[in-house]
């Protein structure tokens, strides 16, 4: 009876140990949960995040395109209401052209004798009515550039010379015509001779920098230096 107890016992813990065997086997055989839900389900609120991010640029962009076009819309009323109660902003004012540039008129007798004009004149420059006092100041303040001008010339600068003395002189040159014709009586002959020696320098300094002569350049340019001079002092 003792080795029959005894037999039944090794048996059954040997059947509990297969059977722990075999759970075992079982959790090593079964497959692990996936999470693929919550997976999905975070890229499709991704998604709908990502939709509703652009619209909500879209709603902005649309949004700045209205304010846009209200406010041209309201300065076309603006303007509209002006011109009809005959009130203009800026087309009589001077400074205001709506088709090609005009050449200003010249009245006094400071074109040269040969050509009817002058070589250095520029073309396609307005020049805005800025009334006597204003061309008297500019043609003493460009008097004064064309002295400072004086440390730009060398022979490696002379199509920069010959472009800033363009522009200076033509200015110049309208504003002289307009000073004489308001200037006394008595003060039309001495500026009509000032004027006249001042572009016919000009004449002479263009000739010697457009063909890069720069000796030349150097002593005409120190005799329109002179002149020059004589400009600010007359316009002070």
């Amino acid at each position: 009876m003792i080795i029959s107890s005894k037999t039944a016992t090794v048996t059954q813990n040997s059947s509990s140990m297969a059977h722990l065997a075999n759970l075992n086997g079982v959790s090593e055989t079964l497959p692990a949960v996936p999470n693929l839900p919550k997976f999905q389900k975070f890229q499709k609120r991704a998604k709908i995040i990502g939709l509703l991010g652009h619209k909500a640029e879209n709603f902005q962009d649309q949004a700045q395109i209205t304010r846009r076009v209200s406010l041209g819309l309201a300065s076309l009323a603006l303007i509209g209401s002006t011109s009809s109660n005959g009130v203009s902003l800026a087309e009589d004012n001077g400074l205001w052209v709506t088709g090609p540039l005009p050449v200003p008129p010249v009245y006094n007798n400071i074109a040269s004798e040969k050509t009817g004009t002058r070589s250095f004149l520029k073309k396609a420059i307005y020049i805005a009515n800025i009334g006597t006092k204003g061309r008297i100041h500019r043609l003493k303040r460009y008097a004064f550039d064309l002295l400072a001008m004086a440390d730009l010339i060398g022979p490696d600068t002379l199509n920069y010379v010959r472009k800033y003395l363009r522009l200076k002189s033509t200015f110049m040159y309208y504003d002289f015509d307009n000073v004489i014709s308001a200037a006394a009586p008595t003060d039309k002959q001495p500026l009509t001779d000032l004027a006249n020696r001042l572009f016919d320098s000009f004449e002479k300094l263009e000739v010697a920098v457009s063909t890069k002569n720069f000796p030349q350049t150097q002593s005409t340019y120190a005799d329109t230096a002179v002149i020059l001079h004589e400009v600010m002092d007359r316009m002070a």
